[in-house]
């Protein structure tokens, strides 16, 4: 599915849920927020077929995420339930982690062998505050236990926060010395009511390289295109066993390069992270629609995909979109 601005849409995030098990500060505001009515929320029948009409569309590769996709019951089941769809060439998730352990070997079962981790502190007490609870060390046994498992590759995604984690980024980097992970720095976004509240804490991925390098050669990774690495700029420390990504959505724009779209847990297809349209998928699932016309809708979601947000995304602009980060699936 080519766009307007010949971008070839092949990418969909599938949120499962709004819920988690988490309150991380970037994600949600200190109020905390209003779940989603569960009878709202897509069943897994009506997510299976949006899925299976996009793969007949162009879509070749899906993400499932939430909120924190491992606390819906039946997740397993409903991953297994993907790999019938022959049009998919890369099924992945992203996790918080803490269920990984218990987790891991069903989802590698079912057909999931690439996966994300979110780990934004390597201190137990500063994973604790950012996360308002999280047991750092539950977090560190799942990806071990995806490891041994043998998921590849294993990416570590770290939000960094100025004033908070930025002590630690040599830290994370040293990760990829000894483990054949990847450790993706990502910059903070400034999105919905939590950016409000950390205002002035962005940290530019040029900063962080530049304190990385002290460490060693970052020698950049050969063959990177935006079908296998992404949005992430790919390097490897000499002589480490693993890669170092930068992914910097603020201060290095990848908005015409962006292969995405995003379904919300609640049936809405986002073309752009950053945009507030959406295109109201379940409405139609749940009164009759046939997949022609769920296609049709699909592709209209595509034609209006903005070459890049109508506002400046900076980190002196706050976004003012009507959904949180843990709403809209990341």
């Amino acid at each position: 599915m080519i766009d307007r601005y010949d971008r070839n849409i092949n990418y969909l995030r599938v949120s499962v849920t709004d819920l988690c098990n988490l309150r991380c500060t970037y994600c949600m505001p200190s109020e905390g927020v209003s779940w989603i009515d569960h009878r709202e929320i897509l069943r897994y029948e009506e997510i299976l077929r949006v899925i299976r009409i996009a793969a007949g569309q162009g879509i070749t590769k899906v993400r499932i995420t939430g909120g924190e996709p491992l606390v819906r019951k039946g997740v397993v089941e409903f991953i297994a339930s993907l790999r019938q769809i022959p049009e998919l060439a890369d099924l992945t998730l992203t996790t918080n982690g803490l269920l990984l352990e218990d987790y891991a070997e069903r989802i590698h079962r079912a057909g999931v062998h690439r996966i994300n981790i979110s780990l934004d502190s390597l201190d137990p007490a500063k994973y604790r505050a950012i996360t308002r609870g999280g047991d750092l060390e539950t977090v560190l046994a799942g990806i071990r236990k995806a490891e041994a498992i043998g998921f590849s590759p294993i990416k570590i995604n770290t939000v960094a926060v100025k004033g908070f984690n930025d002590d630690e980024i040599e830290d994370f980097a040293r990760l990829s010395l000894k483990h054949p992970y990847q450790i993706r720095f990502i910059e903070l976004m400034p999105l919905g009511k939590a950016a409000i509240e950390n205002d002035g804490r962005f940290l530019a991925n040029d900063r962080i390289k530049e304190r990385i390098e002290a460490l060693g050669t970052l020698e950049a990774v050969e063959g990177q295109t935006w079908a296998n690495a992404g949005p992430a700029r790919i390097y490897r420390l000499a002589g480490g066993k693993g890669e170092i990504g930068f992914i910097s959505p603020v201060s290095r724009h990848f908005c015409l390069s962006c292969n995405r779209l995003r379904l919300t847990a609640d049936g809405h297809l986002r073309a752009c992270l950053l945009s507030d349209d959406e295109t109201d998928l379940k409405t139609p699932l749940r009164t009759g629609a046939d997949d022609g016309e769920i296609g049709a809708l699909i592709r209209g979601a595509i034609a209006g995909k903005p070459r890049q947000p109508d506002a400046s995304c900076d980190e002196s602009r706050v976004r003012k979109c009507v959904r949180e980060m843990q709403a809209i699936g990341g």
